[in-house]
């Protein structure tokens, strides 16, 4: 699945899969169709799911992502699973806010405090 071009970073430890992106801006609609298939398999893969992604790296997101990340949400819940959204920047969670997303995901400042914020 770590493929030489996958469009994420991703790290299990302890029972928690914790997802970055490699690129700064996710705006690419082939990008997101990629990042989508690959959390898509992460998802599938798992079970008793505990997902953070982490938006360190990220400066600008597309509203396509926005809803990918809706479909992400709603396959984890299928699941029975659990996602954290963290480490996103001001001007992004303001898109979250306008959007009523932060509404829907369990953001968290840090991926640190995503981890405790498991149950």
């Amino acid at each position: 699945m770590a493929s030489g071009d996958s469009r994420l970073r991703v790290q299990t430890e302890d029972g928690i899969t914790r997802v970055e992106f490699v690129d700064r801006n996710i705006l690419d609609e082939a990008n997101i169709q990629a990042i989508g298939e690959e959390l898509a398999q992460i998802i599938d893969n798992s079970t008793n799911l505990k997902l953070i992604i982490s938006f360190a790296n990220v400066s600008h997101l597309s509203s396509a992502a926005l809803g990918q990340l809706i479909s992400v949400n709603n396959r984890v819940r299928a699941k029975e699973g659990q996602l954290r959204l963290s480490d996103i920047a001001p001007q992004i969670y303001e898109v979250f806010a306008i959007t009523k997303l932060n509404k829907i995901f369990d953001i968290q400042e840090t991926a640190q405090d995503a981890v405790e914020s498991f149950s």
